[in-house]
């Protein structure tokens, strides 16, 4: 959720950290700060609660030329109200150590007391200055920046990313990542090297990259790096790999808001996604990164998918495509309960988790409950490297780029092409498909790209039901079959950008309590294509219709009897049953980016929400 950066090498250092948290405001974040340091050691913080402007401003631009090395962060408070105070970077009493971090000190509380005992003084009420003192204290017993890291990790509970400074040795940048709290990537340059918490604050500068796994430590010069494990021994193996993304991919573009642009690149991220887990010529399905799991499906008798958010509701759909292609038992859960509840786990059990970054701390916590049964894991994953793909058997990558708006849109129906490709080779290993059967599903996926692109060339006709959607205070989502995760995921959207309350449901549920709050003034969104169980549908629409409810329709071209029953219809192209899902998802991202814009909502940082939750 909050976000690093660092740098050393011989360019101002302030402009690039601040070019960095900019990179990175899509996590969310209250407050964000710098710390620069020249090479004769001359060290510098400035912090500020509230946007990245405020801090830009208050550096007058930031060219300090004499700065080569620093750190930065934009923090979402967990400890102590977003203050300049509490923001990072967090020195230590002297200033001999400075430190940036992500995650939640889980023992602060007794480390701050121990401290307070030894005399020191706290300046701010956050977790992360404990942090900083114990690396100090270290320091001055003479232990250098990165063995001061090392020492005080062990002392730490919970999940962690750290970067530290110190001008008793400038150039060098020290980090750590421990357990689950967000990701620390090395970015190698010329002369130069980055550190950071997610990539997007990397390729502008380089797309080679080498990502710390697990207890792992770094110390980063301008012309090298170490990787070390927690015994300060260098790690046997170091995975450098180069990332297959254009910098350029990083800007907004013509368009207005990075969501939008998101909303509008599907069609790309969709043939992207196609092209690498399935060949039409000759058809097979490829899944290149399954990895030891592409051998031990055979294996598997059940499923269980795992998710938060949007990831959980791409799970939801999962279910139904694993059901049906591979004929085993699927079941979804949502990651931060199956983590907690004790559930009938197996080596015949293969846990299928999906997450965006890779990085979604229940979903690793869940991960980790899977291991511990022996279970066979896949992870559905957009982020090269992430944590998730390191703990899996094996992974399935969406190939959807990077996606910066908080609202998932790209992603999602990425994620939903890569489970429809997982649940194939799940059914092929098995035999429950034939190759006759694999070669025309194959092919249904391949006009989806164009049906989304012709989707989106209509866009704008939806300008009018969002005015009209736009007045309202609450909504009700409904479908049934494969649409009822989508009707879940057009009201998720609805509520994170536009702040209109809207619940998704079965439309089976209707009448079993949501009917009751329906009025003219509660408008409901229905998924109603040729094989969202239709006829079961309509009877849906005319209930609302006899209350004086507002309809919105999602229906297949030509569906001439649905759109005399509705207020308003939006049609889709006819497609493949198993993929009409897909379609769907589309309008519903218009729709809830139209009504926001109108309401004047911040569509890519919505209020209170990160793109990446690493903390509970």
């Amino acid at each position: 959720m909050c976000g690093i950066v660092g740098y050393t090498g011989s360019r101002p250092a302030t402009p690039l950290l601040i070019e960095g948290l900019r990179d990175l405001e899509y996590r969310g974040y209250d407050s964000a700060g710098v710390a620069v340091m020249s090479g004769k050691g001359d060290l510098e913080i400035v912090k500020r609660a509230g946007k990245i402007q405020r801090l830009d401003d208050a550096l007058d631009g930031g060219e300090r030329t004499s700065a080569t090395t620093g750190i930065g962060h934009t923090r979402w408070a967990t400890h102590g109200k977003p203050t300049d105070m509490n923001a990072h970077p967090h020195p230590g009493t002297n200033g001999h150590v400075v430190v940036v971090h992500n995650g939640i000190v889980e023992n602060y509380a007794e480390l701050r007391r121990e401290l307070s005992e030894c005399g020191v003084t706290f300046s701010s009420e956050t977790d992360t200055e404990t942090i900083a003192h114990l690396m100090e204290r270290a320091m001055d017993r003479g232990l250098d920046l990165a063995s001061a890291l090392r020492e005080t990790a062990a002392r730490l509970e919970g999940s962690q990313a750290i970067v530290a400074i110190s001008p008793s040795e400038p150039g060098v940048l020290a980090a750590a990542r421990l357990g689950n709290a967000g990701g620390v990537v090395l970015g190698i340059g010329e002369g130069e090297n980055f550190v950071a918490s997610d990539l997007a604050a990397v390729i502008p500068h380089t797309r080679h990259v080498v990502f710390l796994a697990d207890h792992q430590f770094a110390r980063v010069t301008p012309g090298a790096f170490t990787i070390t494990g927690t015994d300060g021994q260098p790690v046997g193996t170091i995975d450098e790999r180069v990332v297959p993304i254009d910098p350029m991919s990083a800007l907004k573009g013509n368009y207005p808001h990075f969501m939008l642009k998101e909303i509008m690149e599907q069609p790309e991220a969709l043939s992207d996604t196609i092209q690498s887990l399935v060949s039409v010529e000759p058809p097979e399905i490829r899944l290149p990164d399954l990895g030891p799991a592409a051998d031990q499906l055979t294996r598997v008798n059940r499923v269980v998918l795992i998710g938060m958010g949007t990831s959980l509701h791409a799970a939801m759909l999962g279910r139904y495509f694993v059901e049906k292609y591979a004929g085993i038992p699927a079941e979804i859960d949502n990651a931060s309960e199956f983590r907690y509840r004790d559930a009938i786990l197996d080596p015949g059990t293969l846990v299928v988790s999906v997450s965006q970054s890779g990085e979604t701390v229940d979903v690793l916590e869940g991960m980790r409950v899977a291991r511990d049964a022996g279970c066979l894991q896949v992870t559905i994953c957009n982020t090269e490297g992430g944590q998730t793909t390191r703990v899996a058997d094996g992974t399935v990558y969406t190939r959807a780029g990077l996606e910066r708006g908080v609202a998932s849109t790209k992603c999602f129906t990425a994620a939903l092409v890569a489970l429809y490709a997982l649940a194939l080779r799940l059914g092929e290993a098995r035999g429950h498909l034939d190759q006759e059967t694999i070669i025309e599903r194959i092919r249904a996926l391949v006009p989806l790209p164009e049906h989304v692109a012709r989707i989106l060339g209509a866009e704008q006709a939806l300008a009018r039901v969002a005015r009209d959607l736009s007045q309202a205070q609450n909504m009700l989502f409904l479908g049934r079959g494969g649409a009822f995760p989508v009707a879940m995921e057009g009201a998720l959207k609805m509520k994170e950008v536009s702040y209109i309350h809207a619940e998704g449901y079965a439309a089976g549920e209707m009448k079993h309590g949501p009917i009751a709050l329906i009025d003219p003034g509660f408008p409901s969104v229905v998924i109603a294509t040729r094989h969202a169980l239709r006829n079961k549908i309509i009877s849906n629409i005319e209930q609302l219709q006899a209350r004086g409810g507002r309809v919105v329709a999602l229906v297949t071209e030509g569906d001439n009897e649905i759109e005399e029953l509705c207020d308003d219809c939006i049609e889709l192209p006819p497609v493949d049953q198993t993929l009409e899902p897909i379609l769907a998802t589309i309008p519903l991202q218009c729709l809830a980016y139209r009504v926001a814009i109108i309401r004047g909502c911040d569509v890519d940082q919505p209020r209170n929400l990160a793109k990446t939750v690493t903390v509970e």
